[in-house]
């Protein structure tokens, strides 16, 4: 048996799609988000005059950086406890957005987040209603029961999973992603592309999700190259609903070691997770191949979107949106890196790592993550035996 559940109550979508907090009953309104992006981009100012025209009291919480910790949602609690919300709205990127879903269930149950990896988590919010604007296309995040968080006393980064998380209206404004600066339409759409494919070929696929994660990839793959380079409203639109797709799906299916090794890379060097996915993809795909229910469904995808070989593709989306393609070429220090490379390998095999296609061990682990560091896609760990 399972059970699938793709979203909240609603996602909105169209023109002005922002104006539907106009039909959401609140009175105290805390806002997460990060840096200057939406308040400089018009954004905040649209949400802020409709929450006024609903004489809703607001706080904003602001400064949330890639890769939030602990401490982040920490803080944001203390200041909830001070103005006792009814309503929690994260805007802007996945950053945010993920702290304010860990904010606002923490808040509701008074629990520790440091605790949180080891506890149950409650699965319903029942005070606080919780609406997502996503400003950014890659993390899915306005749909998923995830919320990513970084534990910097572990050096790693960990998905914490709930129902609750799951915001009860998901708003696709795509007027707000005309200001995303290309490095961060490349990255986020590469985390998008991601998590569709890594959900295609995951053992957990099923009809429902098979159809959102194959579209999702057939959009992203004829969309996001133009979306970085000519950055009109068409294509942001449609990356922007077909990164949502990716997140509906992967939601019930789970995704796969590329994930695995981007929380542990991002949890120690604190590098942008889309940027840690797009160079992890092509190897993790490459590994994965040796299975033979993964190549053919490489082999799909490649028919689907038209090209003679899937992982070759995603090389070419890559060069073409300016993405490294390996960690050495992301600028990670050398020796650092293999001075560190015992507890990344442990990290990486951790999360979405344990439901990958294909089973990992330590030593295939250190391999791949040395492969990927140096960029050799034709390193021995890639090849059937």
């Amino acid at each position: 048996m399972k059970e699938l559940k793709f979203h909240g109550n609603s996602i909105i979508i169209g023109e002005s799609a922002i104006d539907f907090i106009k039909n959401v009953d609140m009175k105290r309104v805390f806002i997460v988000t990060g840096g200057r992006a939406m308040f400089e981009n018009g954004a905040m100012d649209r949400l802020l005059t409709l929450l006024n025209d609903k004489k809703a009291d607001t706080y904003i919480f602001k400064g949330v950086s890639k890769n939030p910790t602990t401490d982040v949602v920490k803080n944001g609690i203390e200041e909830m406890k001070k103005f006792n919300p009814d309503t929690v709205i994260g805007i802007g990127g996945g950053s945010p957005i993920d702290a304010a879903k860990s904010m606002a269930l923490f808040y509701e149950y008074d629990l520790d987040i440091e605790r949180a990896d080891s506890i149950t988590l409650p699965q319903v919010r029942n005070k606080i209603k919780f609406i997502a604007v996503p400003s950014t296309s890659g993390t899915g995040t306005e749909v998923t029961r995830a919320s990513v968080i970084t534990y910097k006393d572990k050096n790693i980064k960990i998905g914490l999973k709930s129902n609750a998380f799951i915001p009860d209206y998901a708003i696709l404004d795509s007027s707000f992603t005309l200001s995303m600066p290309k490095q961060v339409v490349a990255e986020t759409g590469m985390d998008a592309l991601t998590h569709a494919v890594e959900c295609y070929i995951n053992k957990n696929i099923d009809e429902f999700t098979e159809v959102l994660a194959e579209g999702a990839v057939k959009g992203i793959f004829k969309y996001l190259a133009k979306s970085y380079k000519d950055g009109d409203i068409i294509s942001r639109d449609k990356v922007h609903k077909y990164q949502c797709m990716a997140g509906c799906a992967f939601s019930n299916v789970g995704l796969g070691m590329a994930h695995g090794i981007s929380h542990a890379i991002g949890g120690k060097y604190d590098l942008p997770h889309g940027l840690l996915n797009a160079i992890c993809l092509p190897y993790v795909l490459k590994f994965n191949s040796k299975d033979k229910s993964v190549e053919k469904r490489l082999e799909n995808l490649a028919e689907a979107i038209k090209v003679n070989n899937f992982i070759d593709a995603v090389i070419e989306l890559n060069k073409s949106l300016n993405i490294p393609l390996s960690f050495k070429e992301a600028l990670i220090d050398e020796e650092e890196f293999l001075k560190s490379i015992n507890e990344l390998t442990e990290n990486s095999l951790q999360g979405s790592t344990r439901v990958n296609p294909v089973k990992v061990n330590y030593d295939e682990m250190q391999d791949i993550l040395k492969a990927i560091y140096y960029g050799e896609l034709n390193s021995n760990i890639f090849k059937n035996e």
